[in-house]
């Protein structure tokens, strides 16, 4: 007997469907991103500014997972924009923080607006069950992998 080939048409493996989706909202939140002329990787930093501000431009490059030397020209041009500031951290004086401006926070809280409207484009054709599920499921497999070991 000829062994068996693989169908030529396979229904997708999840992880391809997760990653297809991922793709996709990253598509969108690009030009969703263009009123504010920022890249989607200067929303990140600008993001990442916010949640832990002050902070140090280390933090900021160890949550976008780029060089120390990387955040800099990030943060550069953000601050070229406007929407951060540099200060002297006060319990390290070779050390710089960054912050958000009055506009950096405005700009924020609208990105963060238009990307929740994007999103809930996106998952529109979705009942609020099918929602709730992709959500607790989603959540799950976040918490799992924050998990120590995971």
């Amino acid at each position: 007997m000829p062994p068996t080939r693989p169908d030529p048409s396979p229904e997708p493996q999840l992880g391809e469907l997760v990653m297809e989706v991922a793709r996709g909202l990253r598509r969108r939140f690009a030009v969703t991103l263009e009123p504010w002329g920022i890249t989607p990787h200067e929303a990140r930093a600008l993001r990442v500014v916010g949640h832990h501000e002050p902070t140090r431009l280390g933090v900021v490059a160890t949550h976008l997972r780029i060089a120390p030397r990387s955040v800099t020209d990030v943060v550069d041009a953000l601050e070229a924009r406007g929407f951060v500031a540099r200060e002297p951290d006060p319990s390290d004086r070779r050390a710089t923080r960054v912050a958000l401006t009055p506009e950096g926070r405005r700009v924020l809280d609208e990105l963060d607006a238009a990307r929740r409207a994007d999103s809930e484009d996106y998952f529109a054709g979705l009942s609020d069950r099918d929602r709730a599920t992709l959500a607790r499921v989603l959540g799950r497999l976040v918490d799992d992998r924050r998990a120590p070991g995971g």
